[in-house]
């Protein structure tokens, strides 16, 4: 007998879709409801179920997608897009599930025989334990993401191995990389970027400070390009490792040191200039005056600094349930106005806000079609359930700062005591063009 679990299940669901389903639903009996025309989404078991139910909403689908308990038919980006899109255009809002609906779907549960208590957590969702931003506990959720394997992520990112928003010039912002201008050439152009606004191109041989320097792309580059003397800092034992590596190989051992610090241990300012690409993230709310504190105190009298970074604009500050359980838990974004806000507190100057966004949603497609093509390596690598978490990060991440509820922005600053600014009074063409 056909117990019609997918029938049920859009029943219960329609107060929450405003209608009928936006999805093809097909269950693990067989069973199936929504348009045929819609994203084919699968519950492969009933599991997704009792996840969905102590965890409704983003987590317990997330936990589903990534155990495989719920799959997605086709690109995921387009459908997960195809289903906001419709939601929106039938005026829902997301809403928790009503006392009455919950009541609902225990009873279905009940019938389903998959009701229970909570189901262990997926053995990708991240663990975090001690008091809030800790240096113990920055230093556990950093390794937690950051060094899941350095092979791993050279399969997904750029020769650089640059893990931000690159500055694409010679593209079509709505295209794709191509032979004449890759993804490589575009990171290229935003670690030039940043250095001619930290004012590394005035003279050769200045003190360069990179916080949180990943693997070493910025820090690189600016000893290889502009002769700087660099301090690269980072929390990731993997991330060190590896830039120390290419520093030998490139026999850059004079100019480039690499530090396993926190940014709250640094205390050999003050530097001609300082940057800090999409770091500032992970600091926290509560921690960010801190920061920005370090920024300016490493900087001496008329250094530059420059900071890329992130901003949201929705109710989570931290990216949202998936993100917050499975990639950074203590991560904070905020509106860039707010974050200028506490850079001016700490005693610098902003000189120059310049956003990229469309510039994120670029380098995410051509991350998704390294990830896309080398799929089965990473299989090998990390496991199917890495690589699908890996999977939902990436197309949630695209969706996010395509439709505009997500932000990225480089901030100029200079320390500066008094009177005259050292940084010129007309914007240098440099800045816009990478070129210039």
């Amino acid at each position: 007998m056909n117990s019609d679990v997918a029938g049920r299940i859009a029943a219960l669901v329609a107060p929450l879709s405003g209608g009928e389903l936006p999805v093809r639903l097909t269950a693990w009996d067989g069973s199936a409801s929504g348009p045929l025309d819609a994203p084919h989404v699968t519950l492969a078991s009933p599991r997704a179920i009792r996840r969905l139910l102590w965890h409704p909403g983003e987590l317990g689908a997330a936990q589903a997608y990534v155990t495989g308990e719920l799959d997605v038919e086709g690109d995921l980006v387009e459908g997960l897009s195809r289903v906001r899109a419709t939601l929106a255009a039938r005026g829902v809002t997301a809403k928790r599930p009503s006392a009455r609906m919950l009541a609902d779907a225990t009873r279905l549960a009940r019938e389903f025989g998959v009701l229970g208590r909570p189901l262990p957590a997926p053995k990708t969702q991240i663990a975090v334990r001690g008091r809030l931003h800790s240096v113990s506990r920055d230093r556990d959720v950093i390794h937690n993401h950051y060094d899941l394997s350095n092979d791993f992520y050279s399969l997904i990112l750029d020769d650089h191995m640059a893990y931000s928003s690159a500055y694409v010039t010679g593209a079509d912002l709505n295209g794709e990389e191509s032979q004449d201008y890759s993804l490589e050439d575009a990171q290229r152009d935003k670690l030039d970027l940043v250095c001619r606004k930290a004012g590394l191109d005035a003279r050769r041989g200045m003190r360069f400070l990179d916080i949180g320097c990943g693997w070493g792309s910025l820090s690189l580059h600016a000893a290889a390009a502009y002769g700087a003397q660099v301090t690269g800092v980072t929390i990731s034992k993997e991330q060190k490792a590896f830039i120390d590596a290419r520093v030998a190989e490139r026999g850059l051992g004079d100019l480039v040191e690499i530090r396993l610090q926190d940014y709250r241990e640094i205390a050999d300012e003050p530097f001609d200039a300082v940057a800090s690409l999409e770091m500032g993230e992970h600091v926290g709310e509560r921690n960010y005056a801190a920061y920005a504190d370090t920024l300016a105190r490493c900087a001496s009298d008329d250094a530059h600094v420059v900071i890329q970074q992130m901003s949201r604009h929705d109710e989570h500050p931290g990216g949202g349930p998936f993100i917050e359980a499975f990639i950074a838990p203590d991560m904070t974004m905020r509106p860039v106005g707010q974050t200028v806000a506490f850079l001016e507190r700490a005693g610098l100057e902003v000189r120059d806000v310049h956003a990229m966004r469309e510039h994120y949603v670029w380098t995410v497609r051509a991350w998704q079609r390294r990830f896309d093509a080398a799929k089965d390596q990473l299989v090998k690598l990390v496991g199917d359930e890495v690589v699908r978490v890996w999977e939902l990060y990436l197309a949630g991440g695209l969706l996010a700062f395509q439709e505009g509820r997500m932000g990225v922005d480089q901030i100029t600053a200079v320390r500066r005591r008094s009177g005259m600014s050292a940084l010129p009074a007309v914007r240098p063409a440099s800045w816009s063009d990478p070129r210039g």
